[in-house]
């Protein structure tokens, strides 16, 4: 275990030594692993779209020593450091994932995985796991003052709450949708490969969650078109959520700028959450902010991934 340093001065993202204990195939596309790991006790229990980093075997099955061993270099906080420093022949594919579900007591954690022809290092691992197999994850400690660093969920007030994504996002809004109460009401759309993909979730009844497979489709069309016809018919909750002026966005140019940005909590009806493939995003973020009228500061927009590039990526 970690050794016992104020929670104050413990880092909020720290290395941990998993293990794969299970491998289940939810569906065409998607593969649930679930880890196990002596210090998962303490893993953070946010919940929501909580971030989390993968640490990769080579080829080899040989594993970067980033401190996960060590409860002194796991208190110093310097994974990152540890890791940038490794000769990039030798160093272990770094990857980002959300935390699909916890369990500290079973020590016990899920993660969720796209997987398909042109899959990338994380991807590809998931294809062919196996229980035993040995990782490391980075992730929140949930003694650390700021182990909830990672959200990008953060409504504030607001009660009416859009989320959209393809099966990247999957994960983060089944988990997110997971976190909520009936209180809320809900509208999420999520774009998969085939009508085979779409997932069981445990969500209210009220929800109203809509799968929507793309088939041979463009990926984002069926996406782009839901949420198009959504807003079409969201008009008082849209007006409601309007900026006091018309906003202007800068270009970014999804090709070789980051396109995210999760606006802090605050006050409002209304709140939308995107993520997925960034062209596709880029345009459902400026459908809402310029064609809808709602104050940016009342949309969270990841760009996870670009088309060419199959993983979400340090």
């Amino acid at each position: 275990m970690t050794s016992s340093s104020a929670v104050s001065t413990r880092p909020a993202y720290r290395p941990y030594a998993a293990t794969v204990a299970d491998v289940h195939r939810l569906s065409p596309h998607f593969v649930r692993v679930a880890f196990t790991g002596p210090d998962f006790e303490v893993f953070g229990t946010a919940g929501l779209d909580q971030r989390l980093k993968l640490i990769l075997p080579l080829a080899d099955g040989t594993l970067s020593d980033i401190g996960q061993h060590d409860p002194d270099r796991i208190d110093a906080g310097d994974w990152y450091t540890a890791w940038r420093e490794i000769p990039s022949e030798i160093r272990s594919p770094l990857r980002t994932y959300t935390v699909r579900r916890v369990d500290p007591a079973a020590r016990r954690l899920l993660v969720d995985f796209v997987v398909h022809h042109d899959a990338g290092p994380a991807g590809s691992w998931a294809e062919r796991a196996a229980v035993g197999q040995e990782i490391v994850i980075v992730g929140p400690d949930q003694r650390s003052e700021g182990y909830r660093l990672g959200l990008d969920w953060h409504p504030g007030t607001a009660g009416r709450v859009m989320l959209a994504g393809d099966e990247t996002a999957a994960p983060a809004i089944g988990s997110i949708l997971e976190s909520l109460d009936e209180s809320y009401d809900v509208d999420a759309f999520i774009e998969v490969p085939t009508g085979a993909d779409a997932l069981a979730l445990d969500v209210p009844d009220s929800f109203r969650v809509t799968w929507l497979p793309r088939d041979d489709r463009d990926h984002g069309a069926a996406l782009t078109e839901a949420v198009t016809a959504w807003t079409a018919t969201a008009g008082d909750v849209l007006a409601r959520a309007a900026a006091p002026r018309r906003q202007e966005l800068s270009d970014v140019d999804v090709d070789t700028d980051l396109l995210w940005d999760s606006p802090d909590d605050s006050e409002g009806e209304f709140y939308a959450w995107i993520a997925g493939e960034a062209a596709t995003i880029k345009g459902l973020r400026r459908h809402l902010v310029q064609g809808c009228g709602v104050d940016r500061k009342r949309v969270a927009f990841m760009g996870y991934w670009r088309l060419g590039q199959s993983e979400r990526q340090e």
